[in-house]
């Protein structure tokens, strides 16, 4: 079986550097960084594992753009100068593999760890222990997710991704059901959505004309209606404020039960927007050399490998030669992986998927 062309393609965005193909690592939370956010040598190590690995694109974990945004114990972080030394480095190793790189901005909002970190803070307040955001503060957060674009940029990144996915804040804000202002930034999908059009007119202004801006969205839980997604992605991706947009699918197979998409996949409903020259991407139980050629052939410009490259890092440089190449079947053994480099902390972070590891040898 040869390789099919559309996945071995470069794949040129409106910005920046062309990615060598359609393999993109998938931001993974690995839980192993610096108590300080500062990236950590398990960081570096782990970086260096995948950039071996031939993605055509490399994104970092989740970083996070305020200390009291952070939702994991040893997460990135973004948001002090400090960071950027190791940052840097992470970047460098990702450049000097060929790879394109990026960074994910994230802020945890209501999902938050709070206590010593700060208070926990939502669009609306929901229970004792999470406080409603003043308008002062949305535009301390908008300001801080654009300085942290601008370290990243600093750092030698190609790009950054706003997580705008799976109940963090940006997708509180979008959420009908945990966004109840009345202010400016709640009520409709204009209002709802104008953080995140705030934040991406920042890092176009705060970044050069090269920097490749992507944001991730999913479907599906948290209120969040699969119109008000498409509308809000069309608008973006005509007006150019992103180069791509990343779709944390769950499954790429799933199908949607909303009204006026009923039985279509999730996905298809983004692949058959106008996006000019943007690029469309998505991510969720692609397991095999045909998943992802049928993904791409089904409108999407790139793949995102996540869970898939943990267990086998050199997946995509292995699938590239041979798209009939037999991975890795779950779950995998923990054993395997640590003598494979991963982190103590990133494998017990991994415990909590159902079905992905195994204690037996």
């Amino acid at each position: 079986m040869t390789t099919s062309a559309t996945v071995i393609a470069p794949l040129t965005l409106p910005r920046g550097r062309a990615w060598a193909n359609r393999f993109a690592l998938a931001p993974l939370t690995t839980t192993q960084s610096n108590a300080d956010g500062t990236a950590s040598a398990w960081d570096l190590d782990w970086t260096r594992l995948v950039a071996a690995g031939g993605y055509g694109m490399i994104m970092t974990c989740a970083a996070h753009v305020q200390k009291n945004g952070q939702a994991f114990s040893g997460q990135l972080g973004i948001s002090e100068d400090r960071h950027i030394a190791g940052l840097t480095q992470v970047a460098a190793i990702i450049r000097d593999a060929g790879a394109v790189s990026s960074v994910q901005l994230f802020h945890g909002g209501a999902r938050s760890l709070g206590g010593a970190l700060g208070a926990r803070v939502a669009p609306t307040a929901h229970g004792p222990d999470v406080r409603e955001l003043t308008a002062g503060e949305i535009g301390r957060i908008r300001e801080d997710f654009v300085c942290a674009a601008r370290r990243a940029h600093m750092a030698g990144f190609d790009g950054i991704e706003l997580h705008a996915a799976f109940g963090w804040l940006l997708t509180q804000f979008l959420s009908p059901e945990l966004n109840l202002r009345t202010d400016r930034y709640g009520g409709d999908l204009e209002g709802r959505s104008r953080l995140i059009f705030e934040i991406l007119r920042g890092v176009r202004s705060a970044t050069d004309t090269d920097f490749q801006i992507g944001l991730r969205v999913s479907a599906g839980r948290y209120g969040l209606r699969l119109a008000d997604l498409t509308q809000m992605s069309e608008e973006l991706m005509r007006t150019e404020l992103i180069d791509y947009l990343d779709l944390a699918a769950w499954d790429v197979s799933l199908r949607s039960k909303e009204p006026g998409y009923e039985g279509r996949t999730i996905v298809s409903a983004f692949t058959e927007l106008p996006r000019g020259n943007a690029v469309i991407g998505a991510s969720g139980r692609l397991r095999t050399g045909a998943q992802i050629e049928a993904l791409l052939d089904a409108g999407c410009g790139f793949a995102m490998i996540g869970r898939l490259a943990v267990a086998e890092p050199a997946v995509a440089r292995r699938l590239l030669d041979d798209p009939a190449h037999s991975v890795v079947t779950l779950p995998i053994s923990a054993d395997r992986l640590e003598r494979a480099g991963i982190s103590p902390p990133f494998l017990e972070h991994l415990r909590q998927y159902r079905g992905f590891l195994s204690d037996t040898a």
